[in-house]
């Protein structure tokens, strides 16, 4: 499996740029999964219901399964970071993994940069930085990394599959 990062300033589109390359990929025949690392308290199951009641009696893990979906919830009672790697181990293999956080990871990524918010390109020199997408991304030609416009999202998809198929 390959990971792509997908990183950025928060509120730089980070999550929607995922959410349009997702369909793209997979219509060119890519298996993709995601990882969203939080840095905030959260909760996916509902106050009340069952797996929460579980939970909240305090079952280690708990899986809530149904003839569409199933999830698998597991406390963190002692604290601490959870790494990717653990993350990863517990996924089933596909071909590509697009990462939303993690940055402190060694992965490739690509960052998602808007000059209106003001605020320098957050992976700066970062070695495993591959390209940056931003609105209107053209006027960066001759950059040390390839600029992607970010309202192109076949064209992120075709420099993404590229990418893939290099090994």
């Amino acid at each position: 499996m390959k990971l792509l990062g997908i990183v950025g300033w928060s509120g730089s589109g980070k999550t929607t740029l995922i959410e349009r390359l997702l369909p793209c990929l997979i219509a060119r025949g890519i298996t993709v999964s995601t990882v969203k690392r939080s840095h905030h308290g959260f909760d996916v199951d509902t106050e009340g219901k069952d797996s929460w009641r579980h939970r909240k009696a305090g079952a280690h893990e708990v899986m809530v399964a149904s003839e569409r979906r199933w999830a698998l919830m597991r406390e963190n009672r002692e604290g601490g970071e959870i790494t990717l790697e653990t993350l990863l181990a517990r996924m089933t293999p596909v071909d590509l993994i697009l990462v939303e956080g993690f940055t402190g990871h060694t992965h490739p990524r690509i960052e998602v940069w808007r000059a209106a918010e003001g605020k320098p390109l957050r992976a700066g020199d970062d070695p495993g930085l591959l390209a940056v997408a931003a609105p209107g991304a053209d006027h960066h030609a001759g950059a040390a990394h390839p600029w992607l416009d970010l309202d192109d999202t076949e064209a992120v998809a075709s420099f993404i599959e590229a990418w893939l198929r290099q090994g």
